[in-house]
């Protein structure tokens, strides 16, 4: 194993991370995440509360980075507007939108009944 490769490999893992970070939507399920963290700290949730919202907060966000990374695959195959092109984009930005409406609902069973 060439460990300076391994080495290299993580750091563009991590400029990927840092790079996704410019989009706005990454950034508002970064502060979810961060504030659902919080509550969950307040809250004193229980272990396997932890790893499902740990879980699905990875989803989420992993979710986001692939649409963006779809979304610049495709504007860079076509720069102009095409039907496919489009078509490829929402379906990647309708998975996104699974997956956090899915995390609200996750939060929701989770958080709801402690508070209430």
């Amino acid at each position: 194993m060439n460990v300076h490769k391994l080495i290299k490999s993580f750091g563009f893992a991590f400029y990927g991370i840092w790079t996704s970070l410019k989009e706005q939507n990454m950034r508002f399920h970064v502060f979810s995440a961060f504030i659902v963290m919080i509550a969950g700290l307040l809250t004193g949730l229980s272990t396997q509360e932890w790893l499902i919202i740990i879980l699905t907060i990875a989803l989420v966000i992993g979710s986001e980075m692939i649409n963006t990374a779809i979304e610049s695959v495709v504007d860079l195959a076509s720069p102009e507007i095409h039907p496919l092109a489009k078509q490829a984009k929402d379906i990647a930005a309708g998975a996104v939108l699974v997956f956090a409406m899915a995390s609200v609902i996750i939060g929701l069973l989770i958080f709801l009944p402690k508070w209430f």
